[in-house]
C-alpha cells in the first residue's frame, strides 16, 4: 500500500505554512486522501489523481514536488530527496494503471468503438526515463504508521482549522479507542500487515487479534480502520507490543523511543485539551438554546411565547450588531496592518541601504588593509596565499554545481517521464473519445432514420385519413400534433449533441422549410431529420477527409485534382478564397470601375431601379439576411444590382439576377467581389442574350433539356408525354437563377462551387441528376394534377448530396460539351425560325385587320 507522511503547504490568506499530513493511496477512486495523523479515522480532504499531472523544480527545495489538478495546486514535501522520487513515480504508475483501467469498454461494446483500441489498453512503457527509486521504509508504508509523527513548533499549528468537525470526530474517536486500549489487558490488533514474513507467529496473540477483529465487525467499523487503529496502538508506547521489534532494539534505542513517544503523547494532550475547550463552548452553546426552546414550548400563552421570540430577534439584532462592529475594527485593523507593513518595508529598504553603505565601506577598508599588508609582506608568499584561497572557493563553487547539476538532471530525467506518460494518456484519451463519438454519430444517425421513418408513416395516414374511422382518425391526429410540436433546437439544447441542427446554417439559410401549408409540415419535420442523418453519417467518413484535403491545398492553380476537389464541394471556411479567385481568372477587374458605376447610379437614375426595389423584398425570404428590410445586406444588393445595369446596358435588369446577386454576397460578403461574381456568371458562364427581354437562349435551353433527358431518362420522358407534363414549367427557373430557392442550401452551394468553375454544363448535370434521383418516386404517380404538384417541391426533398453529386458526374457520363454546343446551335435555328414565322403571322393579321377597318 502507498502511504506515508509527508508535509503539505497549508496557505490561509498571506500565510503559508507547513503541515504534517498521513497520506493514503486509494486504488479504487485514484484518490490520495490525506489525514492530520495515522490514526485519524476521517480524512481531511483527497487529491484526483486521475486528471492530475506532477512536477519538481529544484529552486523550490530538497523534497518538494507539486501536484497539479484542474482546479487547484497542492504542494508536498517529502522527508529526502530519494522519498520525493519514490512518490513521484508511484504516483505516475498508480495514474497509468488507473487511467489504462477506466478507459477500457465493458464487454459487450460495438466492435466500432473495441477496433481502435485493440492491443493499446496492454501497452507497456518500455521509455526507462528514471531507474526505480529504492522504498524509503523508513518514511513510506504501514511501517512508517509506527513511527512517531514529524513534530511541529507548536501544538495546534498542524491541526486543520478548515475541518473542525472532522478534527472532532477524529479525536472523540481516538479517545474511545484509547479508552477501550487502556481497559484492555492485551493488544488487540494484528501487526501481521506490518511484518513482511513473520518467522515465530504467536498463537495466543493470534486468538487475541481474531477477538479484535471480531469485536471491530461488531461495531461495523469499515475495514480500514484495522490498520490505522494498529499504528495509533503502536505508536502510543504500551505494553503489547511484538516481541521480534522489541528484541531489535537496544536498551538506548528503547529509552529514546519512549523519550519520543512521551514528547509525542504531551503534544497530543495539549492538542486534545483545546479541542476539547471547543467541545465545551459547543456544548455550552446548545444547552442554552436547548434551555430557551423548552422556555418556549413551555409557555402557557402566545403572548409569552411571542415575548420569548422577540427576545430571541432581539438578541440576533445585538449580535448582528456586535458582528458589523468586528467587521469594522477589522478592517480598520486590516489597514493598520497594511500602513504597518508599509513602514517596515520603509525601515527595511533603509536599513538594507545603510547596510550597503556600510558594507561598501568595509570593503574599501579591506582593500586599504590588504594593499598595506602587501606592500609590509613579502609580495610572493602574499600571492600564494591568495591564489589558494581562490582555488579553494573555485573548488566549493564546483561541487556546489555538481550537486546543482545533478539535482537538474533528475528534474529532467522525471520531467521526461511525465512529458511521454501525460502524452500517451492525452492520446489514449482522445483515441477513446474519438471512437466514441463515432459510436454516438452512428446511433444517432440510426435515430434519425427511425424518426425519419416513422414521421414518413404518419404522413402517409395523413393523407388516407378521409377513409379511416373517427377513432384512427383521431389518434393519427394526436400523433401528427405531437410529431409537429418537437422542435429541432430545442433538442439541441437539451444535452449532448454530436451534429446539432440549428434552425439556421452558415449563410443565414433556414434548415427547416417554414411551409404555409398544414399538409406539409410534416414534411418539413422529414426533412430536418434527414438532413441530419446525412450529417452525422457522412461527418468522419467523407466531410472531414475532403476537408483534410482541402487544408493540403496551397496555391490555387487549375488542374484536375481541383476540378474533382470543386466537384465534391468546397468546404465554408475555404469557399469565399476559391469564389474569388475563379472570378479573378476569368474577369479583368478594373480599378476603380465598381465606384464610378456606383457614383453614376446615384448621380443619375436608371430605368430599372424601380424594379429593382420592387425585387429586393422578394430575395431569398428563406434568408435571414435577406428576410427583414432591415436587414444589412439588401443596401449591398440594391448597389450591386444598380452598378450590374450601367455596367451592361444591354440587359440592365432581369428578374432572377436579384438571386444571384444574393448568393453571391452571401459568400463572398464583400459587394465589389459580389459585383464582379454577377459578371462572370452572366457575360462569361452563359450563353448571350440569356437574360435579353425575349430569353430566347433560355427557351433553347429548355428544348435542349428535353433532348438529354429523352436520351438519359427514356422511361421518366415516357411518363411525362402519357400525362402531357411539361417539364419546362418547372425546369425553366431552375437554369435561370441555376437552382435558387429550389435546392436546400448545403447541395445548393456545391452546386454553384461547379458551376462557377465549369460553365452551364453543370446546370444541365445536376437537373437530369434531380429526376434521376426521384424517378421511381415520379413514374409511381399516375396522375398529371399530382405529378405537378409533385414537382413544385420535390427538389426540396433531395438530401443526400453526395448521392446527387454522384449522379451527376458519374452515372450520366458521358457528357461532352461539344454536343450540348451543337444542340443549342440547332434548336436556336429552329427556335429563331418559329419566332420569325409568328412575327410573319402578326404582321399579316395586324394587316388584315388595318385593311377590314374599323
Amino acid at each position: 500500500k502507498l502511504c506515508g507522511y509527508l508535509n503539505k503547504l497549508g496557505i490561509k490568506g498571506p500565510i503559508k505554512t507547513w503541515k504534517s499530513r498521513w497520506f493514503f493511496y486509494d486504488e479504487n477512486k485514484c484518490h490520495l486522501l490525506y489525514y492530520r495523523t495515522a490514526q485519524d479515522i476521517s480524512p481531511l480532504g483527497s487529491i484526483d489523481l486521475s486528471s492530475a499531472s506532477f512536477d519538481c523544480k529544484v529552486e523550490n527545495g530538497e523534497g518538494v514536488f507539486e501536484i497539479r489538478t484542474p482546479s487547484r495546486i497542492f504542494t508536498l514535501k517529502a522527508i529526502s530527496k530519494q522519498a520525493m522520487m519514490y512518490w513521484l513515480q508511484q504516483l505516475q504508475m498508480r495514474r497509468w494503471e488507473f487511467c489504462n483501467t477506466q478507459s477500457r469498454f465493458p464487454v459487450g461494446s460495438s466492435q466500432l468503438v473495441n477496433e481502435p483500441l485493440a492491443g493499446r489498453t496492454n501497452v507497456v512503457d518500455n521509455e526507462d526515463f528514471m531507474p526505480p527509486v529504492k522504498t524509503p521504509t523508513e518514511a513510506v508504508g504501514l511501517k512508517a504508521a509506527s513511527l512517531p509523527a514529524p513534530q511541529t513548533s507548536t501544538a495546534l499549528q498542524n491541526i486543520s482549522l478548515k475541518h473542525p468537525w472532522t478534527e472532532i470526530q477524529n479525536t472523540v474517536y481516538n479517545i474511545c479507542g484509547s479508552k477501550q486500549l487502556w481497559g484492555s489487558n492485551g493488544n488487540i490488533f494484528s501487526f501481521s500487515e506490518f511484518q513482511e514474513h513473520p518467522e515465530n507467529p504467536d498463537e495466543e496473540r493470534q486468538e487475541e487479534v481474531e477477538a479484535g477483529c471480531a469485536g471491530a465487525e461488531d461495531r461495523k467499523m469499515e475495514s480500514r480502520l484495522n490498520w490505522v487503529r494498529k499504528a495509533r496502538w503502536m505508536n502510543s508506547g504500551f505494553p503489547g507490543l511484538p516481541e521480534e521489534l522489541s528484541r531489535e532494539r537496544n536498551p538506548m534505542d528503547k529509552v529514546s523511543v519512549l523519550q519520543q513517544q512521551i514528547l509525542t503523547l504531551t503534544e497530543e494532550v495539549k492538542s486534545q485539551k483545546e479541542l476539547v475547550k471547543l467541545l465545551h463552548k459547543a456544548l455550552e452553546a446548545a444547552q442554552q438554546e436547548k434551555r430557551v426552546s423548552s422556555k418556549y414550548l413551555t409557555a402557557a400563552e402566545d403572548k409569552d411565547r411571542l415575548e420569548l421570540v422577540r427576545h430571541k430577534v432581539r438578541q440576533i439584532a445585538d449580535l448582528t450588531s456586535r458582528l458589523e462592529a468586528l467587521e469594522q475594527e477589522k478592517k480598520e485593523l486590516e489597514q493598520m496592518l497594511t500602513l504597518r507593513d508599509n513602514h517596515v518595508q520603509e525601515l527595511e529598504e533603509h536599513v538594507q541601504l545603510l547596510m550597503e553603505k556600510n558594507h561598501a565601506k568595509q570593503e574599501v577598508i579591506m582593500a586599504l588593509t590588504e594593499q598595506m599588508a602587501q606592500e609590509l609582506s613579502d609580495p610572493l608568499q602574499e600571492a600564494n596565499t591568495i591564489t589558494a584561497e581562490t582555488l579553494y572557493k573555485q573548488q566549493e563553487r564546483i561541487e556546489h554545481l555538481k550537486d546543482d547539476i545533478d539535482a537538474y538532471k533528475t528534474q529532467n530525467q522525471f520531467l521526461n517521464s511525465e512529458i511521454h506518460q501525460v502524452t500517451r494518456l492525452w492520446t489514449s484519451v482522445a483515441e477513446n473519445e474519438k471512437a466514441l463519438l463515432m459510436k454516438c454519430a452512428c446511433l444517432q444517425a440510426r435515430n434519425c432514420q427511425m424518426e425519419s421513418k416513422y414521421l414518413t408513416v404518419l404522413r402517409k395516414l395523413q393523407e388516407a385519413l378521409p377513409g379511416l374511422p373517427s377513432s384512427h382518425a383521431e389518434l393519427v391526429r394526436n400523433l401528427i400534433q405531437e410529431a409537429l410540436q418537437w422542435d429541432v433546437k430545442e433538442e439541441a439544447e437539451e444535452g449532448f449533441n454530436l451534429n446539432p441542427v440549428s434552425e439556421y446554417d452558415e449563410y443565414g439559410f433556414m434548415t427547416v422549410p417554414d411551409y404555409e401549408v398544414e399538409d406539409w409540415k410534416l414534411l418539413a419535420k422529414i426533412q430536418a431529420l434527414e438532413i441530419k442523418s446525412n450529417n452525422l453519417r457522412s461527418q468522419e467518413v467523407v466531410e472531414k477527409p475532403l476537408r483534410d484535403r482541402w487544408n493540403s491545398v496551397g496555391e490555387l492553380s487549375p488542374s484536375a485534382e481541383l476540378k474533382s476537389l470543386i466537384r465534391c464541394g468546397i468546404p465554408v471556411e475555404h469557399r469565399q478564397r476559391v469564389w474569388k479567385w475563379i472570378v479573378n481568372q476569368h474577369c479583368s477587374r478594373l480599378s476603380d470601375h465598381y465606384q464610378r458605376l456606383l457614383r453614376q447610379s446615384m448621380s443619375t437614375e436608371h430605368p430599372a431601379c424601380r424594379q429593382i426595389e420592387l425585387d429586393l423584398p422578394r430575395t431569398l425570404t428563406n434568408n435571414k439576411y435577406f428576410s427583414s428590410p432591415t436587414s444589412h445586406l439588401i443596401p449591398k444588393l440594391r448597389k450591386v444590382l444598380l452598378a450590374f445595369s450601367w455596367h451592361n446596358p444591354a440587359i440592365g435588369y432581369c428578374q432572377g439576377l436579384n438571386r444571384l446577386a444574393a448568393i453571391a454576397l452571401l459568400v463572398l460578403e464583400d459587394e465589389e467581389s459580389a459585383f464582379w461574381c454577377l459578371v462572370h456568371i452572366v457575360e462569361n458562364l452563359m450563353p448571350a442574350d440569356y437574360y435579353s427581354d425575349t430569353l430566347i437562349t433560355s427557351q433553347v435551353d429548355q428544348r435542349v433539356f428535353k433532348d438529354f433527358l429523352s436520351e438519359k431518362l427514356p422511361r421518366l420522358t415516357a411518363h411525362f408525354e402519357q400525362y402531357r407534363i411539361d417539364v419546362s414549367l418547372i425546369t425553366f427557373n431552375w437554369f435561370l437563377v441555376a437552382f435558387v430557392d429550389s435546392l436546400v442550401s448545403d447541395i445548393l452551394l456545391r452546386v454553384w462551387d461547379a458551376f462557377l468553375y465549369e460553365g452551364t454544363k453543370v446546370i444541365f448535370r445536376y437537373a437530369l441528376a434531380i429526376f434521376k434521383y426521384n424517378e421511381e418516386e415520379i413514374l409511381r404517380i399516375h396522375d398529371s394534377v399530382e405529378i405537378y404538384q409533385y414537382l413544385r417541391f420535390f427538389t426540396r426533398m433531395i438530401m443526400d448530396g453526395r448521392k446527387l453529386m454522384n449522379i451527376a458526374f458519374n452515372d450520366l457520363n458521358p457528357f461532352p460539351m461539344k454536343l450540348l454546343r451543337n444542340r443549342r446551335s440547332m434548336h436556336r435555328e429552329e427556335l429563331e425560325a418559329e419566332l420569325c414565322e409568328l412575327e410573319q403571322i402578326k404582321a399579316a393579321y395586324v394587316k388584315e385587320r388595318a385593311e377590314q377597318g374599323p
